[in-house]
């Protein structure tokens, strides 16, 4: 398992049917190292705060076998940080993660916290207005973790996966109740999981509200 890609991204306006404005989810591939810090990358542009970045969203990952996946599917390649991922990795056993698990470079420590959710950036950053929908049908979201341990990275690198602090709860699970009723038990379950603080705010709220 390595580092196939680390991606930044300046702000670039879009101006679509579905989203208008600037965005940082055009992402070009970078050389040599970078620094990873407990908010991202430096010189990454995060500009709508309210859905993106923070320390439970630092870093977007992405796996290449996924990308070789969607350059068959949709019959044309799709180049590394396409989907506006921060790290482009390859080798993981499987894609569907338990929350919480923690990803170990030669410096960085990086825990998984929650799927990536298309939105109307996605859709228009490919030029597809039904692209939302077939990302979820997909079940290729990719992940975001926090920093838990900053540091410098580089292209290649090896990393190694330590479950010791995941919960039972998966990437693919969290991803599937998006947009879902859930009951009770589900909420709970999911409170559960070192979730992203953004997730974890509004099922508290749902909760509340039952």
């Amino acid at each position: 398992m390595h580092v196939t890609s680390i991606n930044l991204g300046k702000p670039t306006r879009l101006s679509g049917k579905s989203f208008s404005g600037e965005t940082g989810i055009f992402k070009t591939p970078v050389t040599g190292s970078v620094r990873v810090e407990t908010l991202g990358l430096p010189g990454d542009a995060v500009l709508n705060e309210r859905h993106h970045g923070g320390p439970d969203q630092a870093i977007y990952v992405y796996a290449s076998e996924d990308y070789d996946w969607w350059s068959v599917s949709l019959g044309r390649p799709v180049a590394a940080g396409t989907f506006g991922e921060n790290l482009t990795i390859s080798g993981l056993p499987g894609s569907d993660l338990a929350i919480g698990t923690r990803l170990a470079f030669n410096e960085v420590l990086l825990e998984v916290t929650a799927p990536r959710i298309p939105c109307n950036t996605l859709a228009e950053r490919m030029n597809d207005a039904t692209f939302a929908r077939l990302f979820m049908r997909a079940e290729r979201p990719g992940f975001y973790c926090r920093v838990l341990n900053p540091g410098t990275m580089a292209v290649g690198e090896p990393f190694s996966l330590n479950a010791a602090a995941a919960s039972d709860v998966t990437v693919l699970s969290l991803f599937r109740a998006a947009g879902r009723k859930l009951e009770q038990a589900e909420l709970e379950w999911f409170l559960a999981a070192p979730i992203d603080e953004r997730t974890r705010r509004k099922f508290e709220e749902r909760l509340g509200d039952l």
